[in-house]
């Protein structure tokens, strides 16, 4: 389980440094909002990585195993790459900010890839809800030492110092890959890469039925669709309105971070005893409705004592939901083939968080903020709606073979 805390660490430390953390840099430079909701974009790797993902279950690296070992390759190539971020000037050349910013979320779309496969391979079926909620701690920690510690650095130090520091952090990722141990191998490893091509589409439709598998599928991408338009847009929102990158990293990092590890725990507690479908009813909701916390903060202005409750009510409700969601996730995956299968189904989570909300910016500057974020509200609706389908609340999903 300590090896599960780090190396979710390890896989959270690059999503805010090409997302939100990013949008604060480039907000500071005079970057226009279109632009910065389009920026969402060089997230696609996360939602295409199911294409090359069949390589990571296929080829088996000369060191460390085939999960420890494309960990440690990708860890050490995502530090080199957030370092050259350093290099970047936003307000002259955006073109070049986007590539770099590009081939970091590769690197990270893959070692996302290994590590999802990695948690998925070690945990029983009994410890899944305690090692997604150990996992999205770490996670979690992750994104608020980045989008937190990092906005306060910002107003202290350049940016591109800023960016080395953050890069440094990539030895967690590395330390916890050598240290952990290899998943024992339970069943036989695709042996061509045809076989990792091919075997892992047609086991999760045949094992879940065509229709059945197409609406978790379209669930999956519009879980957190609502989630991800807010996200997306929290931090320009938040400087728009007159908080300082101090005031958002120092509320992010202090109560943010409690409150995160608050809501992860309670939502690993909870999931085991109501089950992974109940689950997914109740945190969805509450995921929903948080984002109500931005609209009375649109309304209100700046005031210290609102951002204090709504950092604290997104933090407690993303905890929550991400634990139980991870936990959906990993019960759909066959142990053979975990890479292909999780990368697919984590692959069609990314289309919401990074595709479908590139046109953010242009709705917020449209609607305003308080008409965005009630907007974020009935973009939720649609993925609860399919719960009944295939996570009633009244029963337990089939267990994997």
């Amino acid at each position: 389980m300590a090896a599960l805390v780090l190396l979710g660490f390890s896989s959270g430390l690059p999503l805010f440094l090409t997302s939100k953390t990013l949008q604060a840099w480039m907000t500071v430079e005079g970057v226009n909002l279109r632009s910065i909701g389009l920026f969402s974009l060089v997230g696609l790797p996360y939602s295409l990585k199911f294409l090359w993902s069949p390589l990571l279950d296929r080829f088996v690296p000369p060191f460390l195993g085939r999960r420890r070992g494309w960990l440690a390759l990708t860890q050490g190539a995502l530090l080199l790459a957030i370092a050259a971020m350093a290099l970047q000037q936003p307000r002259q050349a955006l073109q070049f900010l986007a590539i770099n910013a590009l081939f970091i979320a590769f690197f990270s779309a893959t070692q996302d890839i290994a590590a999802d496969a990695y948690r998925t391979d070690v945990l029983e079926q009994r410890e899944m809800g305690a090692g997604a909620a150990v996992f999205v701690l770490g996670y979690r920690v992750a994104l608020l030492v980045t989008g937190a510690l990092a906005l306060i650095l910002a107003d202290q130090m350049p940016w591109s110092t800023v960016y080395l520091l953050m890069s440094l952090l990539m030895v967690v990722g590395l330390v916890s890959s050598f240290w952990a141990p290899e998943p024992r191998e339970q069943e036989r490893p695709p042996e061509s890469l045809s076989e990792a091509v091919i075997l892992p589409f047609a086991e999760f439709f045949q094992r879940s039925g065509v229709i059945r598998a197409v609406l978790i599928l379209v669930f999956i991408v519009l879980y957190k669709l609502g989630d991800a338009l807010v996200n997306n847009m929290s931090t320009p929102f938040l400087l728009k309105t007159g908080f300082t990158q101090t005031d958002i990293g120092a509320i992010q990092g202090g109560m943010g971070l409690l409150a995160t590890i608050v809501g992860t725990l309670a939502g690993g507690a909870i999931l085991s005893k109501l089950g992974i479908n109940r689950s997914l009813w109740v945190f969805g909701g509450l995921q929903a409705v948080s984002n109500l916390a931005y609209f009375v903060l649109a309304q209100l202005g700046k005031n210290y004592s609102f951002l204090v409750i709504t950092i604290n009510i997104e933090n407690f409700c993303a905890g929550l939901g991400t634990a139980a969601f991870v936990a959906f996730l990993m019960s759909l995956c066959n142990q053979r083939f975990s890479a292909t299968q999780y990368a697919l189904l984590s692959s069609l989570m990314a289309v919401s968080r990074d595709i479908l909300v590139a046109p953010a910016g242009g709705l917020a500057e449209a609607t305003g903020w308080p008409l965005f974020f009630l907007v974020s509200i009935v973009a939720a609706v649609p993925g609860l709606l399919l719960l009944p389908v295939f996570a009633p609340w009244n029963s337990q999903p089939a267990p994997t073979p």
